[in-house]
């Protein structure tokens, strides 16, 4: 008897939003589950040479086995360097945006005062 394992394969484009859940033969491993869930045929920018991948939110090789319940991510590539982000904003000086949530100024407030 063969036993079977539950995994669902997770990817967000810009357009897009999947979810797919699967069953798999114990051993399965990310690359096979990626394309056994049909996310490669949906959603052609997907490059498994450039996208890394995932297991909730920890990064994976293609090849490492899947346990019972994993959820296998597909990650975008960045758009922007999160270090050259971040000196923008320390040159123009404006905090972060989770700095001015932690210190009680509501987004909305400070995005409205950001625009006039």
């Amino acid at each position: 008897m063969t036993d079977y394992l539950h995994v669902s394969v997770a990817y967000v484009g810009e357009n897009d939003r999947i979810l797919c859940r699967i069953e798999g033969r114990a051993g399965i491993r990310v690359q096979e589950a990626i394309e056994q869930s049909g996310v490669l045929s949906r959603c052609p920018e997907i490059d498994l040479a450039v996208n890394k991948v995932g297991i909730f939110g920890r990064l994976v090789r293609l090849d490492r086995p899947l346990e019972d319940g994993d959820r296998v991510e597909i990650y975008r590539p960045l758009i922007a360097d999160p270090k050259e982000a971040r000196r923008r904003r320390a040159a123009t000086g404006r905090p972060a945006r989770k700095d001015l949530a932690s210190s009680g100024v509501s987004l909305a407030t400070s995005n409205r005062a950001a625009s006039r």
